[in-house]
């Protein structure tokens, strides 16, 4: 088996984020526009701070007066520091690897897209240097897509596509609409291309092991699936819940194990909430074997 994967840095890049001002915050300060826009992010001394350490530009020109004011279409832009991630495995299995994709055995632990404390210890990274690595060798630019998406504590078989735009197209057989439109607006931005749209034309079957032996060679399960409150947890938690939204799963029975009371099921998605399939099997009585 081929591995790929080069170890994280101590220290990520940092990130930048940028805002264009509006009509409706021209004539505000500095600090008020960013206060008032990412109070959750930073109380008020730490936007104060942040500014004077020389973080946030206002069209391309550092400010590090706070009272300064602000006009409309005005472009800022914070440059948060780099920071030290969490802890996240970096080694990637290549299960299988062509000019038009390559699919991998993704570890838990390992997030898929850049979000949240994760922006640089990611499958995509990773892909992003191999990428690197096969232009170097001689290969056309390729551009990794990825096909699906999975949780960050998922482990799993897992695709991505080295990507034309007919390939990214492809991937918008898989992909919700929002990801897809922006990864090919930001390659026809590059490459000056046209793109036609596609109806979607692939069904996405997934194989599970549940707990118990299931009697029912097929059950529909249609429950809404909603996130409620949980002490502990700020997000809170998604669960099957009638005031969520419509949630359908279909459960094919694959085979049944009495001896170690388990059933292998195939499941069809209808709709693709978070965690649907977990969700919906432990509401039916039958949770995933290590989900309890």
């Amino acid at each position: 088996m081929v591995t790929i994967g080069e170890p994280w840095p101590e220290f990520n890049a940092g990130i930048s984020y940028r805002d264009l001002v509006r009509r409706s915050d021209s004539g505000a300060t500095l600090i008020e526009f960013y206060t008032r826009r990412y109070k959750s992010s930073a109380p008020l001394h730490g936007w104060l701070q942040r500014i004077h350490n020389k973080q946030i530009t206002v069209d391309g020109c550092v400010v590090i007066d706070p009272d300064a004011i602000i006009r409309e279409g005005a472009e800022l832009v914070y440059h948060r520091l780099p920071w030290k991630e969490p802890d996240a495995p970096y080694l990637l299995e290549i299960l299988y690897e062509d000019n038009d994709m390559i699919a991998l055995n993704k570890p838990s632990g390992l997030q898929v897209l850049p979000g949240g404390l994760f922006q640089q210890r990611t499958v995509l990274t990773q892909l992003q240097r191999h990428a690197g690595n096969l232009k170097a060798s001689g290969c056309q630019e390729p551009h990794p897509v990825p096909v699906h998406r999975l949780g960050r504590g998922t482990s799993a078989y897992f695709g991505y596509l080295l990507a034309s735009v007919q390939k990214i197209l492809y991937a918008g057989f898989f992909l919700e609409r929002n990801v897809v439109e922006a990864t090919c607006n930001r390659y026809v931005n590059r490459n000056s291309g046209h793109l036609q749209k596609k109806t979607r034309s692939i069904t996405k079957l997934y194989r599970a092991l549940a707990s118990g032996v299931i009697v029912e060679d097929e059950v529909v399960i249609d429950h809404p699936i909603g996130l409620v409150r949980y002490p502990g947890v700020a997000q809170g938690l998604y669960v099957a819940s009638p005031s969520g939204k419509p949630a359908l799963s279909k459960v094919t029975v694959l085979e049944r194990n009495k001896q170690s009371n388990s059933t292998l099921v195939q499941v069809e998605i209808k709709s693709g909430r978070p965690h649907q399939i977990r969700i919906h099997l432990s509401f039916i009585g039958h949770p995933l074997i290590g989900q309890f």
